[in-house]
C-alpha cells in the first residue's frame, strides 16, 4: 500500500465533510445528543472497522463527543485504506 501525496489527500477530503489532516492522520470530532448516542456510534464504528480489518483510534470524551483519527500505521501515513474506513464511518452516521 502506498502513502498518498498531500494533493491526493486533499482531493479525497473534498468528498469527506469535516475530516482534516492532523499529524499525518485523518481526524474528525463528532458531537452527539448524549452519552448513549456517542457510545452507540463508537460501537458501530468498531464493527465497521472490523469488517475491513482497519482500526481507527477512538477517543470518547466530554460525555457526548467522539474524536476519531485514522492512518495506516504500517505504512507511516495516510493511504487509500484510510479513506475506505472513512466511507464506512460515513455510512454509520
Amino acid at each position: 500500500m502506498t502513502i498518498l501525496t498531500k494533493e491526493e489527500i486533499n482531493q479525497k477530503l473534498t468528498h469527506h465533510f469535516g475530516w482534516k489532516v492532523e499529524n499525518k492522520q485523518l481526524a474528525r470530532e463528532f458531537h452527539f445528543r448524549d452519552f448513549v448516542d456517542a457510545l452507540d456510534f463508537v460501537n458501530k464504528v468498531g464493527v465497521a472497522a472490523e469488517e475491513i480489518n482497519h482500526h481507527p483510534d477512538i477517543f470518547l470524551h466530554s460525555w457526548n463527543k467522539v474524536k476519531i483519527t485514522v492512518s495506516t500505521h504500517s505504512e507511516g501515513g495516510i493511504t487509500n485504506k484510510d479513506f475506505q474506513l472513512l466511507d464506512k464511518i460515513q455510512k454509520v452516521l
